[in-house]
């Protein structure tokens, strides 16, 4: 799909009023699968709600919710295992709601959105750590521009670190 024929999505801060919605999206299998357990999750999703370096966000499409992003700064959590990523880097983990939209091109379509976002906004590079066995999210990272760059050990068991660079790095005030 060419980026002028890809939807256009709306991103939004996550309240406490989607608690139900959200509960409902990570007790799907296609969720569980890869994510702990829905309550903690869920729990873990709310506490970032005023957060300074996690950033809750719904996805939302012809204004229905379709997706959840969490972005995050490695530098601002004490002890990030991704803390050797440039600064300026951004880590983003995406969850497609409901299955019904799986394997519809949603996922490296609204990355590819968000992405064009995170860099205008600044980021220098954009991390994603799918667990291995994951050939879905992976699939969906590298059509959204993601390679691969080591495999990791995160919160929730083995990683594969993939990056996106921007493409055109704000220049460096000192120069």
């Amino acid at each position: 799909m060419a980026k002028t024929d890809r939807p256009a999505y709306d991103f939004r801060g996550v309240t406490k009023k989607d608690a139900a919605l959200l509960r409902g999206w990570l007790s799907s299998p296609h969720i569980t699968a890869w994510r702990a357990e829905p309550e903690l999750e869920l729990a873990k999703i709310l506490s970032h709600i005023d957060s300074i370096s996690v950033e809750p966000i719904i996805v939302e499409l012809n204004g229905k919710p379709i997706a959840y992003i969490e972005t995050y700064d490695p530098h601002m959590e004490d002890g990030h295992p991704y803390q050797d990523q440039p600064f300026g880097t951004i880590g983003i983990d995406i969850s497609i709601g409901d299955a019904a939209n799986l394997n519809r091109g949603q996922g490296s379509a609204i990355l590819e959105q968000l992405t064009e976002i995170l860099f205008e906004e600044g980021a220098t590079r954009l991390i994603v750590d799918p667990d291995p066995a994951n050939a879905a999210a992976i699939k969906a990272y590298s059509k959204a521009g993601f390679a691969a760059l080591d495999t990791r050990t995160s919160a929730y068991g083995s990683a594969l670190m993939m990056a996106l660079d921007n493409p055109e790095p704000a220049l460096d005030p000192l120069d």
